[in-house]
């Protein structure tokens, strides 16, 4: 690798957030901060981060590149039982889960589609009723943008 190169998997991670952050701030009075070192999407509350880490390991390649988001409680069980998810550190005992791009094996094999679903999800779980109404206003559906 040359000086000045990223490596491939800085590269993909970036693929990623570009992706995350077009979908984060297409929802109605979406901002972006950095916190804590993490690229955090929020409204008065946060309701996606971009990249995170495991309890015991905050390096992990399975939570850097990877998507932090507010399930429904009732889909939360049936997601963790799948691979790419993740609880993360921090966040996770306040119900949150993360979604691992690197798992899945980087960002042209991630469902983009499924990506908006998530964070329209927790978008909903943590705006005010009404940016709600807003997004409701404009069809309602991350998948229909």
């Amino acid at each position: 690798m040359t000086e000045g190169t990223a490596p491939p998997w800085a590269v993909d991670a970036e693929r990623c957030l570009e992706r995350v952050r077009e979908i984060c701030l297409s929802f109605p009075g979406a901002a972006e901060k950095v916190s804590h070192g993490a690229p955090t999407f929020y409204t008065r509350k946060v309701f996606a981060v971009f990249g995170g880490s495991l309890k015991g390991d905050h390096y992990a390649p399975v939570a850097r590149n990877a998507l932090l988001f507010l399930p429904d409680a009732s889909e939360r069980e049936a997601l963790v039982q799948e691979d790419a998810y993740f609880i993360p550190a921090y966040f996770g005992p306040a119900g949150w889960l993360g979604l691992s791009f690197h798992r899945l094996g980087g960002a042209d094999r991630v469902d983009w589609v499924e990506v908006a679903e998530l964070v329209e999800m927790s978008y909903r779980l943590t705006a005010s009723a009404s940016l709600v109404r807003e997004l409701e206003g404009r069809g309602g559906s991350s998948s229909g943008r």
